[in-house]
């Protein structure tokens, strides 16, 4: 089903989709997913079964979307993955983000609060939650809860080695 005003551009393929009014989807695969009114997304998208994008959300290039519920207005500019999460309203998702949801075993969820930035670069390892407002520093690895209104910095401090490249630079290359 596709409601009224929506466009659907070239190289996009729907498969058992509900698109909502006024919707604008370019070069992407819906499958068996539900956008709500005024979604945005595209070019080189996946949204896999399971899916529900809420009014308002943005979606850009080279994201997946897997069995996960979108609130409304969120944005994911590009390379992202949401797999197995219900993520809440005005979530703004930075490039490179990945929620890594499977184990080996066990699929897992993630939890999402309202108003979430995520940084750039941020794995996210269920299951996990963040609270609402929380923020997350670019290149963190969350492992455990983010409580509401926190700044979750999960990443090791950098240490530069002195002259240790070197040490490669002398072997040739292949």
């Amino acid at each position: 089903k596709v409601g009224p005003g929506s466009v659907i551009g070239p190289n996009s393929r729907l498969e058992n989709a509900v698109v909502g009014a006024g919707c604008v989807i370019d070069a992407t695969y819906l499958l068996g997913a539900t956008l709500e009114a005024d979604v945005q997304i595209g070019p080189f998208c996946r949204v896999r079964p399971g899916s529900h994008l809420s009014a308002g959300v943005r979606i850009g290039n080279f994201v997946e979307v897997k069995n996960a519920r979108v609130g409304p207005g969120t944005k994911s500019a590009h390379l992202t993955y949401i797999g197995d999460a219900d993520v809440g309203a005005r979530v703004n998702f930075g490039c490179g983000v990945c929620i890594a949801n499977y184990d080996g075993i066990h699929k897992h969820r993630t939890v999402i609060g309202d108003d979430c930035f995520i940084g750039c670069n941020t794995n996210l390892v269920a299951p996990v939650t963040l609270g609402d407002g929380a923020y997350t520093a670019a290149g963190s690895t969350v492992t455990e809860d983010v409580p509401p209104d926190a700044l979750c910095i999960a990443r090791s401090r950098q240490t530069n080695l002195p002259d240790r490249a070197k040490e490669h630079q002398k072997h040739p290359r292949k």
